[in-house]
Parts: C-alpha cells; structure tokens; sequence
C-alpha cells in the first residue's frame, strides 16, 4: 500500500508512464540473481521510481548539452546507453542501502527509502555534472492556458475529490468494521513504531484511519493556503495530498501526526516575529511549494511523536520544516523522494538528542524486534523458501514436482 500510495503521488509531478518502467522493472534484476519472490518484493520496485526523472534526464537532455530544446524529443544512443546502465545499478544498489538506511534512524523515519535514495542520488547527481564538469539543468516552466485559467490551482476539483474519497474511506471502513468504530481508539494510542495497522488491527479500521488522517491533512492545506499567499492545489499539492497517506496503514494516524503538521506552523511564526523584530519581511510562508511537499513527508517521522510525546514532534516539524527547502540541490531535485531525504535527515540530528535527555524511550525498544522486512528485501531466497514449502508435500523429483505417494 505505501509504494501504492507513493507511485500515483508522484504522477502528478515527476513521474509518467515512460520514465517510470526502467525504475520499476530493474529490481527484478536483483530478485532473479538472488532466487526471492517477487511478489512479496513489488515495494522494492515502487519504490525504486523515485529515480525516475533521472531516467528523463539521461533520455532527453543530459547528452545534448547546449544542443538541448524544450518540446523537442531527440534520443541519443549514448543517452539510452546510460538510461539502461543506471537502471541495472538501481536493480543492485538499491535493496543494499535501504536496510543500512533504517539503521540510521533505527525506524524512526517511515520513508525509509528518502534517506537512502537521497544520499544515492547526491553521490550520482553531483558525479553525473559537478565531477564531469557539466552545467546542472535549470528547471523548466511551460505555459498552460487552462492551468493559468484556474488561477493556477484546482481547488474546487481538488476539494471535492478528496472529501469524496476520504468520505468513501471512512464509510467503507465503518460498514466492514461491523458498522462501529470499534477499535479506532486503540488504533490512535498506537506509537507508530515499527507497526503494521493492517495486520494489528485489520483493514477496516486502516481505511478509518485514512478517511480521518486524510480530512487532517486536507484541514491543514485549506488553512495554510487560506491565511498565507503561496501554492495552492497545484499538481504537487494534490500529489503530496495521496503521499501523506503512504503509511496509514502502517504507523501514521491523526494523533501522532498533528505535532509534525504543528511544528511547520511553529517556525513560520517565529521566523515571522523574528523577521518583523529585525524590521524586514519573511521570504516564503508556510503555503510555498516547498513546505507544502516537505511537510506531507514530514509526518513520515510521526514514530518520534509515539515514543517521545508532543514536544518531540513540534521539535522534528520544526528542523524538518527549515531544511526541507534545501535539500533538493543535493540532489538535483532529481530524487522524488526529498522530503523523505529531508525527514530521515532530521532524525539523524534530532534521534542522538532526544535519546540522550530521555533514554528511558531507547531502553523499552531492546526488548522489541524491529520489523526490517516491512520496507527492505525479504532475506528469504525463493529457492530455499520452496524447498521449504516442498518439504512438506513430499520430495521431489528432477523436474520440480512434487512425489507425494498419496
């Protein structure tokens, strides 16, 4: 469900039907070298899009240069040489770094892929141009008649999809679970860490919860774009609107998230006052693209809100809100997954000081087995899981099939 979630986020923004197969396909490379089940793996290659507009950038631009023209598709052999030879690095990289990731943050930070596929987008970005002494692309702006027609923001569409949707949610949710919300409370009390809700507690309730966690979400964009000037339902807007829903199902609910969402609102008032003590305006307000996309991904370290309480959470919206906007020039804005990037970060600064002043959070975890197959590679080879399987409807023969004397 979280890759789910994450692919149709990024289709409104980064992600289209051609750049994001290479990504999807190349962990197959490594599922078939390392004899695992891919339909137990499929997250790995969700997950795997996030590099998807590098796959773009070798395709279209990267091999032209100056020769390069907006609208105008050119492929070049050396450009479709490279999109293939990236890929195929992704297929054996990836499922490596992520487990390193989340020893990093120790579970804390939900996109577990964000730390790792940023820092591995860093060291490829800045080889691909810095090393090889490229010019980094500048973004791009096209003109769009219906998009400058509605002010550059679906608000109306974007409004009434989502209640409809987070409605249809809860609803469903209420009907299957018997038509109660029994069971949503314990839900809520849920830390977040290293949970899976739709196994704990079903999936009637994990569609409560993001019917609810979803009306939070919507609550907090109409007022941030209604009481600041910045981005409204833009595409991003609306993809990071589905992106904060990833882990619904497994760590994030309205009670552990609203800190996070707290936090952003806490630096833009101080960096407001502070502002206006020094007698100058704020560059940017909490409804800049930016910090909208950052803080979908923020909530990503609702975990800290679980075992640390409140004032951890405003604490990590707080320093995530001041780096979210900084961290895509590590990477070129290449990696879709920079708020997640931005959120890991915030735990590797934010975890080391909270266990210092509180360690009786850190004791209670060593007697907990985090749960590393929710997000890596499962460590099971396929082939030994056969044989395992074989084992118990009898031995087999050359071909495979199983001699069961009955």
């Amino acid at each position: 469900m979280a890759g789910y979630f994450l692919v149709v986020a990024h289709c409104f923004y980064g992600l289209n039907f051609l750049n994001m197969w290479p990504c999807f396909l190349a962990p197959f490379l490594y599922m078939k070298r390392k004899g695992l089940d891919f339909k137990e793996n499929l997250h790995i290659c969700m997950f795997a899009t996030s590099f998807a507009p590098f796959i773009s950038e070798f395709l279209f631009r990267y091999t032209l240069g100056d020769d390069f023209v907006y609208g105008q598709v050119r492929l070049t052999v050396s450009g479709v040489v490279l999109a293939i030879l990236f890929s195929i690095l992704l297929a054996f990289v990836l499922p490596a770094i992520l487990p390193g990731a989340r020893a990093w943050h120790k579970g804390y930070n939900l996109y577990n892929g964000g730390l790792a596929f940023g820092i591995f987008g860093f060291f490829v970005f800045n080889f691909m141009y810095r090393t090889m002494g490229i010019e980094p692309p500048q973004a791009l702006t096209a003109d769009n008649v219906i998009y400058d027609y509605f002010n550059r923001s679906y608000r109306s569409f974007a409004t009434l999809f989502f209640l409809a949707a987070f409605s249809l949610c809860t609803i469903a949710g209420y009907i299957l679970n018997g038509r109660s919300f029994k069971g949503f409370r314990h839900l809520v009390t849920d830390t977040g860490y290293s949970s899976n809700f739709a196994e704990k507690y079903g999936m009637p309730l994990c569609l409560i919860n993001i019917g609810c966690y979803g009306f939070l979400f919507l609550l907090y964009i109409h007022l941030i774009t209604h009481f600041t000037e910045g981005a409204g339902f833009t595409g991003p807007t609306i993809g990071v609107t589905v992106a904060a829903l990833t882990f619904s199902a497994m760590g994030q609910h309205p009670r552990n998230v609203w800190p996070i969402l707290a936090g952003y609102l806490l630096l833009y008032l101080v960096t407001l006052v502070l502002c206006r003590m020094d007698g100058r305006e704020i560059a940017w307000t909490i409804s800049t693209q930016g910090y909208i996309n950052g803080v979908a991904f923020a909530t990503g370290l609702c975990p800290i809100v679980g075992r640390y309480g409140i004032r951890a959470g405003l604490a990590a919206g707080f320093m995530c809100a001041s780096m979210c906007t900084a961290t895509s020039a590590l990477h070129g804005g290449l990696v879709l997954y920079n708020g997640g990037f931005t959120a890991g970060t915030t735990a590797l600064i934010l975890l080391p000081i909270l266990e210092h002043y509180i360690p009786s959070a850190r004791e209670r975890l060593k007697d907990q087995t985090i749960r590393m197959n929710d997000l890596i590679i499962v460590e099971l080879p396929g082939k030994e899981k056969r044989r395992r399987k074989n084992k118990k409807n009898g031995p087999l023969t050359k071909t495979g099939i199983s001699r069961d004397p009955s």
